[in-house]
């Protein structure tokens, strides 16, 4: 019985030893590292319609749509010429080789929309003299656009002056320093050619020294009760009407 006791305590002790050997083995398989997944390509970002950019400091950067800030709507000569860019646009980006991106912001605020002072000079926008585009709540300007043109024969009727802008012309209609039919300027300095220099006053005022009656392509289309007149270089209608208050 003791023989046959050791016999049976061997035989569990060699199973015993055969599963560890087994559950050893199965766990090295178990184990055994798989082949990583291929690395996936990174991605090229590049200035391109439907890219995205977000500013970086005082600069737009590209970067993946999920952090971007403003989509490039399409791509323009540097400078962009008239009508290169959407009329939404927000900002117009320096990018190299000649080129620009037009872009508009995902969020508020909109500076291209008008009279905001960024973006595309369009109508509603604000222009100082040397035809760049001015915020309108910043009273830095000189005319509100009607409309912007190719050349001045172009303006729409109720054009009260023009500026030039890079590669277009800027129709304006009343507002800021455009002078009307109506109001009241100071009597203009010798050798002043155009209309910009002219200053309005109040009509009040002890500066007022003629009221506009009409702004003319020549001095004969003056309406009646003009007695003087003043031509302008430059202007859509170069001839403005005038009646003398102060004698």
């Amino acid at each position: 019985m003791a023989t046959g006791s050791r016999m049976m305590v061997s035989l569990a002790a060699t199973i015993a030893v055969a599963a560890v050997v087994v559950a050893a083995a199965g766990t090295v398989i178990a184990g055994r590292a798989r082949p990583s997944p291929p690395a996936m390509p990174r991605q090229t970002l590049m200035w391109s319609p439907g890219s995205c950019a977000a500013r970086d400091g005082a600069r737009f950067t590209l970067t993946p749509c999920v952090r971007g800030q403003a989509e490039v709507l399409t791509l323009a000569a540097d400078p962009p010429g008239r009508g290169d860019c959407p009329d939404d646009t927000d900002e117009v980006l320096r990018i190299g080789g000649g080129r620009t991106a037009c872009v508009r912001n995902f969020q508020e605020p909109h500076p291209g929309r008008p009279g905001q002072g960024g973006g595309v000079l369009r109508a509603g926008d604000c222009v100082a003299l040397d035809g760049r585009e001015r915020p309108c709540s910043s009273g830095a300007w000189y005319g509100r656009a009607v409309a912007v043109t190719g050349d001045a024969t172009s303006c729409p009727p109720g054009t009260l002056d023009t500026l030039d802008a890079p590669d277009a012309v800027v129709c304006l209609g009343r507002g800021g320093g455009v002078l009307a039919a109506g109001m009241c300027v100071a009597e203009p300095r010798k050798g002043v050619v155009r209309r910009s220099a002219i200053s309005g006053v109040p009509c009040a005022s002890s500066r007022a020294w003629a009221r506009i009656t009409g702004m003319e392509k020549s001095a004969r289309g003056c309406p009646k009760g003009s007695d003087r007149f003043f031509r302008a270089r430059g202007a859509y209608r170069p001839v403005t009407c005038l009646h003398l208050v102060s004698k």
